[in-house]
């Protein structure tokens, strides 16, 4: 199934993401999990282990970019923007929001 994908804007001062999709579901994402779970090869590792992201609870999405029609670019206030964040990404993200967030404190 495709998703697209309906409205796209920050939220509380780039706090959140706030989504909605073309099957209805609407979600708000955490800036702090969007950068900690950058799909940019800097956190994800460069083909090695993936990289845990500290420090990031007061970081704040500064502007959202389009990258064609399938995905965005968000750039953070601490000046992080080389992830690209797919319709697909961010459906996952929006839906297992908390279980990413409770693996990323667990890692810690």
């Amino acid at each position: 199934m495709e998703i697209s994908p309906t409205l796209i804007k920050k939220k509380d001062n780039g706090k959140y993401l706030l989504i909605h999709f073309d099957d209805n579901s609407k979600y708000n994402i955490s800036s702090k999990l969007l950068r900690v779970e950058s799909p940019s090869a800097d956190v994800q590792g460069h083909g090695g282990p993936k990289v845990i992201v500290r420090n990031k609870d007061n970081v704040l999405i500064d502007q959202i970019e389009p990258v064609g029609n399938y995905a965005i670019r968000i750039i953070f206030s601490d000046n992080h923007s080389s992830g690209i964040y797919s319709w697909g990404l961010l459906y996952d993200f929006g839906n297992n929001h908390d279980k990413y967030l409770q693996e990323y404190y667990n890692s810690l």
